[in-house]
């Protein structure tokens, strides 16, 4: 190999992983292992700080060390942050977030960048990771309880407002790392923070509570005008409409995720806080929660493709003449595999080795530990038991009852057996309480008393977020759109690899390669950052988020799940510490050992809820899957051996499958049957084979506008002031006005003599003009 990293021996292991990052669209061939991903909020602490870093910002750490060896000289102090004592490590930090204020710029950055090598656990002084985090905790603990937080937040305050930084990147042909300098360190120092406290309250770590608690009411308070997650959503918003390209989007995405997280709590808050909702409200408590099911789930093999049933059917034709086509093996006899289950070489990509179909299923002892019955227990709304009733007295009787759900007169026995059945399982949702609440509110709008606005976290940030809603979600999805590795370049899109790309290309392969990567690692965590947010239904659809979303998954997912675009000895803080061993094409995997990305898995997931957000109960959107023919995608993303995935993916596909016709069902049982395994029922729903008499295409319109009506009329009750002011109450008693007490504020009573003498004292007042009648006055004008 010669200097430059190029050589005959590393060409042969450069190709073989380039060939795997670019697998056909069918995936690889070989049985596809169960993936044992864990879905949670966020990675590993380890691993949520290492990809804040590209692996092109990696020189930069050098600068840090530099920043804060000049400034512990400027102290006289020796540059060893491990032995200063304290008190010591106290004064600096002050001295140094003093210096933050400072008026020239360049002393105001080596101030920053030594602030944040001290977050970074002064890794120059470690010896191993474990004993960098352990540094990097308490540093960062110290740098907030002295205020680094809100002195970083105005500084990223003055970095948004700094046009001539925007419009020298507007005029630039390529915006490149050099631009975004400096606010990537203020980002980075903002995240370390957030990242650490995250991190202290998932674990339930009981030594920083308080500062814990500080920092979530921090966030979810204003800093003077807005939010800090407002202001990083106008970042991004800035960034799309091209006025700030500089803006690097990878951090503030993750630092706009994690403060959410923070602020509005995780998959356990939520848990928590769906249950005291449902106390509240008299409802039963929720005895099965998704993910704890679906972790418990196991995951199934993936039906066979077309391409691969065609290939079966030649090769058994060859070999047997006489035997049934393959199309037999689509029924449900086989009753003990509800889920997908076949043989692993059926689903196999290529079609190759084909077994004969009657064979055993391998491996066989898994099937005997399955347990029997649904893992889920049906429900039934109270919606599906009027119509059910409607339709039989209309049947037996010639009538209805609208509004009356238990008089069961001149019905037959089997119509009571199934009422009772469905009175059994029958589940009333917050939702369905809510909205008939809404109902009533705008039936009676003037008798109707509507509950008090909590001012809980959520509350909060809607109503901070609601003037510019539609903008934040367009953004965000344009982000996607770009970042979606079924994205082409072009030369209007967005550019969202201006933190990653440096000033001068790469002139070896081996550079080329590590680029390559990084490129393709900074565009995974865009993806995992934007599908983290909570999302707002109607202005995504209305954004086109369906189609989006499905261009997502219309790739080679399974290349995607196991893509590798990550250099483990150039990660964060392996690439400081210690002596770096040469970057070869051979080191390029070292400790990658993983069968999948978590970053990767995490992402289609996510987006798989969205979807199931988006469409449930919705028919209009229900329909936008089937015309945007989202079957095979979703049906290729079965090859995903996870059960969580595969479950979200059979939901989906559940929903439409009554729009997709008798053949698409008679050629897909496999997948009808995983459906009635793995997914929830509803004990009346036909949604395998009914045929939805009054979906109409002009209806579906109607559905999403009358939506839209309801949601807007919601906002404007509820969050903005519609009362004319002629029919606001007045208080006209004198005696109650003056006899009120009104909390005057520490400022006022400390300067409360110079407020007298400026507007009592030295104010001419004419009093007697003042008692004079007003019928005295009208006179003298006369």
């Amino acid at each position: 190999m010669d200097s430059n990293g190029n050589g005959k021996r590393g060409l042969p292991l450069l190709r073989e992983i380039i060939r795997r990052q670019r697998q056909d669209s069918d995936g690889g061939g070989g049985d596809s292992p169960d993936l044992d991903f864990i879905y949670d909020d966020t990675d590993s602490y380890g691993n949520e700080i290492a990809e804040l870093y590209s692996y092109t910002e990696q020189p930069e750490l050098q600068l840090n060390v530099k920043a804060f060896e000049d400034q512990m000289e400027l102290y006289e102090l020796p540059p060893s942050w491990q032995r200063l004592s304290a008190e010591k490590r106290h004064s600096v930090v002050m001295k140094l977030l003093d210096q933050l204020e400072c008026s020239k710029k360049p002393l105001r950055m080596r101030s920053a960048r030594c602030i944040l090598y001290i977050a970074q656990g002064c890794w120059a002084e470690m010896q191993s990771d474990t004993e960098q985090q352990h540094w990097a905790r308490l540093n960062t603990m110290l740098l907030y309880q002295n205020g680094a937080f809100s002195a970083f937040t105005d500084l990223l305050n003055i970095e948004i407002e700094n046009s001539s930084a925007a419009h020298v990147a507007m005029r630039k042909i390529a915006v490149s790392l050099a631009d975004s300098q400096d606010i990537r360190v203020i980002l980075s120092v903002l995240y370390t923070i957030t990242e650490l406290i995250r991190n202290e309250r998932a674990t339930g770590n009981p030594e920083f509570k308080e500062e814990v608690n500080s920092f979530c009411f921090e966030i979810g308070n204003a800093y003077g005008d807005e939010l800090l997650v407002i202001k990083l959503l106008g970042m991004v918003t800035k960034f799309c409409s091209g006025a700030a390209p500089h803006f690097p989007m990878k951090k503030v995405l993750l630092l706009l995720w994690k403060l959410l997280l923070v602020s509005l709590g995780g998959m356990t808050a939520l848990k928590d806080m769906k249950a005291e909702k449902r106390k509240a409200a008299n409802l039963s408590p929720l005895d099965e929660d998704t993910m704890e099911i679906a972790r418990t789930m196991r995951a199934s093999s993936p039906p066979a493709s077309a391409s691969d049933l065609l290939e079966a059917q030649n090769q058994k034709r060859n070999t047997r003449p006489f035997r049934r086509s393959l199309m037999k093996q689509s029924s449900l006899d086989d009753q003990e595999s509800l889920g997908m289950e076949m043989e692993a070489s059926v689903g196999n990509d290529n079609g190759e080795d084909m077994p004969d179909m009657t064979e055993p299923l391998s491996p066989a002892p898994q099937h005997e530990i399955l347990p029997r019955g649904l893992p889920w227990k049906p429900k039934v709304r109270q919606k599906d038991i009027d119509s059910f009733l409607d339709a039989a007295r209309m049947k037996f009787v010639g009538y209805t009852l609208p509004g009356d759900n238990t008089t069961l007169f001149g019905l037959p026995e089997p119509i009571h057996e199934g009422l009772r059945i469905l009175n059994e399982h029958v589940y009333t949702s917050l939702a369905e309480l809510q909205i008939q609440k809404e109902e009533e509110i705008a039936r009676n709008p003037m008798s109707t008393k509507e509950d008090e606005v909590e001012l809980t976290p959520a509350e909060i940030l809607y109503q901070a977020m609601l003037p510019n809603l539609p903008q934040y979600m367009i953004a965000l999805l344009k982000i996607l759109l770009a970042a979606a590795p079924t994205s082409r370049a072009k030369t209007d899109s967005i550019n969202i690899l201006a933190d990653v790309l440096p000033e001068e290309m790469p002139m070896t392969v081996l550079q080329s390669m590590k680029l390559g990567i990084d490129v393709n690692r900074h565009k995974e965590i865009i993806v995992k950052a934007v599908s983290a947010f909570e999302f707002m239904s109607q202005h995504l659809v209305f954004a086109n988020c369906i189609p989006l979303v499905l261009k997502f998954f219309n790739q080679n997912i399974m290349g995607y799940v196991g893509s590798k675009n990550v250099i483990p000895i150039l990660d964060f803080p392996a690439c400081a510490i210690g002596d770096q061993p040469e970057l070869t094409t051979e080191s390029l995997e070292i400790g990658d050992a993983a069968p999948y990305s978590w970053r990767n898995m995490f992402s289609c997931i996510n987006l798989l809820r969205i979807l199931n957000k988006l469409t449930k109960w919705k028919h209009s959107r229900i329909m936008m899957l089937v015309v945007f023919k989202s079957a095979p995608i979703l049906k290729r993303t079965l090859k995903v051996r996870h059960a969580m995935t595969q479950l979200y993916v059979l939901k989906l596909l559940k929903m439409q499958t009554k729009y997709l016709g008798r053949q698409w069902r008679k050629s897909n049982m496999k997948t009808i049957s995983a459906i009635y395994g793995k997914v929830r029922h509803r004990l009346n729903d036909d949604w395998a084979y009914g045929n939805d008499l009054d979906a109409r295409p002009w209806d579906f319109q109607a559905e999403e506008c009358a939506l839209r009506a309801s949601v807007d009329r919601f906002n404007n009750r509820r969050y903005t002031s519609v009362t004319d002011s002629e029919f606001e109450p007045v208080d006209n008693c004198l005696s109650s006005v003056l006899g009120a007490k009104h909390e005057l504020s520490d400022n006022f009573k400390k300067y409360y003599s110079l407020w007298l003498e400026q507007e009592v004292y030295g104010t001419p007042i004419e009093w007697d003009r003042l008692l004079q009648d007003d019928s005295d006055d009208t006179a003298e004008e006369q």
